[in-house]
């Protein structure tokens, strides 16, 4: 456990960018091989679409780096945090901050921006994807991400995680938000089992279908856990039947323009209907 978090405390911005394009690339040429949906769309396009929102957002996520720098350098000359409270065993330190900060910097925040109707016009770009593959997890208004930063600044105050462990999060986090939107099949056994703690593509997928009250459900981004303990779990008989996108908005026209996109947290509220 030492070596990992002396990995992730001394890890380079080259080594992060290999693993995060790595990890894109990987889940690439898994959907190739193994798509769960084989519907014929321009990835190309559909992936420049959703890269693009990434870029718009670099200059906002270094801005967000350095608030998330101030609250480690806080919790280090304070001492304080809940991981700080009391000694624990460092293997001990990890899961329960990566645990922690998976809750509040990203299932938290999720389940919010479903629940406040002036958030969720940000975060309904991510749903009105047509086509969830591996890049749709980039797919994030620049006012969403915004959001999702100050409440991963919110977890490090909390925690009073290290600088290893932040780290560590924000890599795991990238991973999973590739893993859990590809566009692969997975075997049911692996589904049933691993869902129960993690946040799998078959889980995460019941999200984004089109309609309610899907789409309000498994907000999970690393652990599925707090899904099952606050009763936010639904489930799809069959995922290879889900339809992707929000119902108020399944336009291509709307959907796939980048400045519509961008201008839609803007535009006149729209209502979701429930289906049976």
């Amino acid at each position: 456990m030492n070596e990992i978090l002396y990995f992730f405390t001394n890890i380079a911005d080259e080594t992060r960018v290999f693993l995060l394009v790595g990890g894109l690339t990987f889940f690439l040429i898994l959907e190739t091989g193994i798509p769960l949906f084989t519907s014929q769309y321009n990835k190309i396009r559909h992936a420049s679409i959703n890269i693009t929102f990434t870029l718009i957002t670099l200059v906002l996520n270094l801005f967000g780096a350095i608030g998330i720098l101030k609250a480690i350098e806080l919790n280090r000359i304070n001492n304080s945090g809940l991981l700080n409270m009391i000694e624990i065993p460092l293997w001990l330190y990890i899961i329960l901050g990566l645990v922690l900060m998976d809750f509040i910097g990203a299932w938290l925040i999720h389940w919010i921006q479903h629940n406040v109707k002036w958030m969720w016009r940000f975060h309904i770009i991510h749903h009105t994807d047509p086509n969830v593959d591996v890049t749709s997890g980039l797919r994030h208004h620049p006012g969403e991400n915004i959001f999702r930063l100050c409440f991963t600044i919110l977890a490090v105050l909390v925690t009073g995680a290290n600088f290893g462990l932040v780290m560590m999060y924000q890599t795991v986090s990238a991973f999973f938000a590739h893993f859990s939107h590809a566009n692969i099949r997975t075997a049911n056994i692996f589904e049933k089992s691993l869902s129960y703690i993690f946040v799998t593509p078959g889980f995460h997928k019941v999200h984004h279908h089109y309609a309610q009250p899907y789409t309000d459900s498994n907000y999970g981004n690393i652990f599925s856990i707090w899904d099952h303990i606050f009763k936010t779990v639904t489930s799809f008989k069959n995922t290879s039947e889900i339809i992707y996108g929000v119902d108020t908005h399944m336009d291509s026209n709307e959907n796939s323009s980048i400045k519509n996109l961008l201008m839609m947290p803007f535009q006149p509220y729209r209502s979701s209907k429930e289906i049976d």
